[in-house]
């Protein structure tokens, strides 16, 4: 299961957020009571800022999400539009959007307050996902809340096991743990790591997922579930990368930081642009190596960064980033090590799914 040269579109699959940012009215007088507040309201949405990331850097994306018709879904449409991303595939949603409430602290890290229930995000049908398409792209990207909430969840659970026969897939759990209890996302980690390649969490989800558990041993917990390539982002410490065992850790940057909204959604869209550049996606990562898998996280580490320095979930274009050199990258890996015995190939014994099927194999079902 090669990509083929122009099968390089990566298709992500989820939700649109309308991120709402409060702040006193400007206009009123500081000697009285407030009375009101002043909105700011910015398109966001974990997969939504994965696909304009990687539509930006220079990708070719397709998105599929419910978009409503409502005014926040015109928002939406416009920012994935401009920013180059393919929405032929998107549902038309009579549902109302999904609106977040940031509140940022004195380091300008983001928490959230949802007003989602009901809304369009989440009401996938099984006959909207068999009618996107499965072809031509070399990987499907997906999680957050629409995959953990229902009634959609279970469903795009359903179209990702017939998706992997075509291409790579990744996924962000992305807890969020005020709309999904954490006992959801535990009980199904385990299946999604089934039906991904590619996982990707922050620290703070890792805190949900598997509670006491270092990232060291949530990397072996989720390999031995089935994931290749498990990659932990841990802030301003930079990221920890593991592939099928063999471990990397890369720093970052220092970079001034305006608020982290987005900043993990922004890492998810370099990697896979930088392993789709790469030509490896399309398969189970078989020949991706560990000095690749360094140069692509410190990658990745950057497109964080610079939108870090911005305010919102507003991830650079390619030409707003250098090229880095691959002794760059590998300065910035702060030593490779194998750990517990586990060389490459090792879990991947007993985690890598059937022989790729025959191109008669592959047609959508």
């Amino acid at each position: 299961m090669r990509p083929h040269s122009a099968d390089r579109t990566v298709t992500v699959l989820g939700e649109c957020v309308a991120d709402v940012f409060t702040t006193p009215d400007p206009h009123m007088d500081t000697d009285t009571e407030p009375t009101g507040l002043h909105m700011r309201v910015l398109p966001g949405g974990g997969p939504a800022n994965t696909a304009v990331a990687l539509a930006r850097l220079g990708t070719p994306t397709r998105f599929l999400a419910r978009l409503s018709h409502d005014t926040f879904g015109e928002l939406f449409r416009a920012r994935l539009i401009q920013s180059g991303v393919d929405l032929s595939a998107c549902v038309t949603a009579p549902e109302s959007s999904t609106l977040a409430v940031a509140d940022l602290d004195q380091t300008g890290r983001a928490g959230y307050s949802f007003f989602a229930e009901g809304t369009a995000d989440w009401q996938w049908t099984d006959a909207e996902l068999a009618a996107t398409p499965l072809q031509g792209s070399s990987c499907l990207h997906t999680g957050s809340l629409a995959l953990a909430r229902e009634p959609g969840g279970s469903r795009i659970e359903d179209h990702l096991d017939r998706a992997r026969r075509h291409m790579t897939i990744s996924l962000d759990p992305n807890v969020r743990p005020l709309l999904v209890e954490p006992a959801v996302y535990q009980h199904r980690i385990n299946r999604w790591c089934e039906l991904t390649d590619i996982l990707r969490l922050s620290e703070e989800d890792l805190v949900h997922l598997l509670p006491g558990a270092g990232p060291e041993e949530a990397c072996d917990t989720f390999h031995t579930a089935g994931a290749h390539l498990v990659v932990i982002t841990l802030g301003e410490r930079g990221a920890l990368a593991s592939l099928d065992g063999a471990r990397v850790r890369v720093t970052v940057r220092p970079a001034q930081v305006i608020d982290t909204v987005g900043a993990g959604d922004s890492f998810t869209g370099g990697l896979l642009h930088h392993l789709a550049t790469l030509g490896r996606l399309g398969s189970r990562l078989d020949e991706l190596t560990l000095d690749e898998t360094a140069h692509a996280c410190a990658y990745a580490a950057d497109v964080a960064a610079r939108t870090c320095a911005v305010s919102g979930a507003n991830p650079p274009w390619g030409g707003q980033l250098q090229p880095m050199p691959q002794e760059d990258a590998m300065h910035r890996a702060a030593g490779a090590a194998v750990k517990g015995g586990t060389h490459r190939g090792e879990n991947r014994a007993r985690t890598s799914p059937p022989a790729a099927p025959s191109a008669a194999d592959t047609k959508p079902r």
